[in-house]
């Protein structure tokens, strides 16, 4: 598998200590991007010693970082993102990545709930909360889904199709409910999942940063099932399968 054709995204705020054990478990080869996303530490310096290209992104979000990384990387076929606090391996890339590679997928989500999981890597609100958004991804928008997980893989000339607006925590559930309307093939892996370097999560982490995300997502969700169809729209590219049998299915369940 060739996975010099990925480029790894990885949104970065504060994380200089997780980053070297992140970016380490990639398999060699691979275009790592750390998008700085106005740290205080030195989170730039760190992934650039490890080898990562790196872009600054001041605009706080998690969307706004994943589109400032896509822009940087115009020659990526395919783009896929993972948090850089060492909570995943990077190893799983090939699980993420090949199928979407292979043409197999046009987006695959990397689950943390069926995959192995460390003790306390994952609250038990956050265990229920991602599972009741893969319910609701499959209920409004025939994805079935057992997690919103952030390691996931998509071609980047399909990911600039689906126009994803969303600059802040809502831009994962955007992509997957943008996929299901627009008929593509949704895949879900099961990826390792480990406790956080550096503490509690910056969402999950805090009833605050929870309920933050949560109005997020709601408001994501309410946009997506009510804006009119985009006259004009680009035609989604997809591989594979004619258009006809391009259907949403869970993977590895």
């Amino acid at each position: 598998m060739d996975l010099s054709r990925v480029t790894v995204v990885l949104p970065a705020l504060d994380e200089a200590a997780a980053l070297p054990a992140a970016l380490g478990s990639f398999p060699p080869g691979v275009d790592l991007l750390v998008v700085d996303n106005g740290s205080s530490d030195d989170t730039a310096a760190v992934a650039a010693t490890a080898g990562a290209r790196v872009v600054t992104e001041p605009r706080r979000g998690f969307g706004a970082a994943c589109w400032a990384g896509v822009q940087a990387s115009p020659g990526a076929e395919v783009v896929a993102f993972a948090d850089a606090d060492g909570s995943f391996d990077g190893t799983d890339l090939a699980r993420v990545a090949g199928p979407v590679l292979g043409g197999q997928a046009d987006l695959v989500v990397g689950s943390r709930t069926i995959g192995a999981r460390q003790p306390g890597a994952m609250t038990v609100f956050a265990v229920v909360a991602n599972r009741t958004l893969g319910l609701a991804c499959r209920l409004l928008f025939g994805v079935p889904l057992s997690d919103l997980g952030p390691f996931r893989a998509i071609r980047r000339d399909t990911l600039l199709a689906l126009g994803v607006r969303d600059r802040g925590q809502g831009w994962p559930l955007e992509m997957i409910g943008r996929a299901g309307q627009a008929g593509l093939r949704v895949v879900e892996v099961p990826v390792r999942y480990r406790p956080r370097a550096g503490g509690a999560s910056k969402v999950s982490g805090s009833l605050r940063g929870s309920l933050r995300a949560a109005a997020a997502m709601a408001a994501v969700t309410c946009r997506l099932l009510t804006e009119p169809s985009r006259p004009g729209a680009r035609p989604i590219p997809v591989s594979g399968r004619p258009a006809a049998e391009t259907r949403n299915r869970g993977a590895g369940r």
